[in-house]
């Protein structure tokens, strides 16, 4: 069912798990994150980045994804949610469409340009009771990128993360702490650092970059306070995958419905796996 992302996150601070926020790219990958959060009885968010919502569009997302929540998972809670929206407009049309949370993504910006408009965002998020992301610290890497290592990963400091948060008034904070988007050999969860930002803004934690983690940290993570984890390129990959495998193996066939039904199964197993090691089976 269609739910605001503020009892999601509530339900996941009270019961020490995290969420998994996955990125979709069409109608079915959200079919699978639906029906696996049914299957599961787990609360998930489905999250768009801005490439997704310009291939698919946003009045089109907005009615899938509810469709999806309310059909094919009535029984648990799932939230829609803008993933790095860059700038005030694309947060705005997102918000006015129905998304309960969004995130404004400033972070490669000038840290006072990252809370001026961050504030911006957040005072008219708000008003028509939208939760708000920000972001200190960008997290690098790119969405599907696979393997080696990642140069001169960027490290929040935490009085600046306490400072933005203070400042804009944000509801859930990303905070570069090792991770990047792909997966790289050399990813990594400061958790001494998740710990002193979590104690000192006191904010549900946003993981980016969950998919190239190794898993103790993620259950490390989870336990000193990450409350979402974002989860793309796992996605990208199983998909990407199972589509060529199967136009390999049947050259012949001309059935769009029949080459993606291996897709749906594979993004199904990555969700599956990762509601269980966030902890958040039967915790709807």
């Amino acid at each position: 069912m269609l739910s605001h992302i503020k009892d999601i996150v509530k339900k996941a601070e009270e019961g020490k798990y995290a969420v998994g926020a996955f990125n979709v790219h069409n109608l079915e990958s959200i079919q699978a994150v639906a029906e696996t959060a049914q299957e599961l009885n787990s609360p998930a968010i489905i999250q768009a980045s801005e490439g997704a919502i310009k291939y698919i569009g946003l009045k089109n997302f907005v009615n899938l994804v509810t469709v999806a929540a309310n059909d094919i998972a009535p029984d648990v809670p799932i939230a829609f949610h803008l993933d790095h929206g860059a700038t005030a407009e694309i947060v705005y049309a997102c918000i006015e469409a129905g998304f309960s949370s969004v995130h404004i993504d400033a972070s490669s910006k000038p840290f006072d340009e990252n809370i001026a408009l961050s504030k911006e965002v957040v005072d008219y998020a708000h008003k028509r009771g939208v939760w708000v992301q920000g972001e200190v610290g960008p997290i690098m890497g790119g969405h599907g990128v696979i393997g080696g290592t990642i140069e001169d990963v960027p490290i929040a400091k935490v009085d600046e993360v306490v400072e933005f948060v203070e400042k804009t008034g944000v509801d859930t904070i990303a905070a570069a702490i090792g991770t990047a988007h792909g997966n790289f050999d050399n990813e990594d969860v400061k958790i001494d650092l998740l710990k002193e930002i979590k104690t000192a803004t006191k904010k549900p934690f946003v993981l980016h970059g969950g998919s190239g983690v190794d898993e103790e940290k993620i259950i490390a993570g989870i336990k000193e306070g990450v409350n979402i984890i974002n989860i793309g390129t796992d996605i990208k990959v199983a998909f990407s995958t199972a589509v060529k495998k199967t136009c390999q193996e049947n050259p012949d066939e001309t059935d769009p419905r029949n080459l993606l039904r291996p897709c749906i199964a594979a993004v199904k197993d990555v969700v599956a796996g990762k509601m269980k090691l966030f902890s958040s089976i039967n915790k709807k």
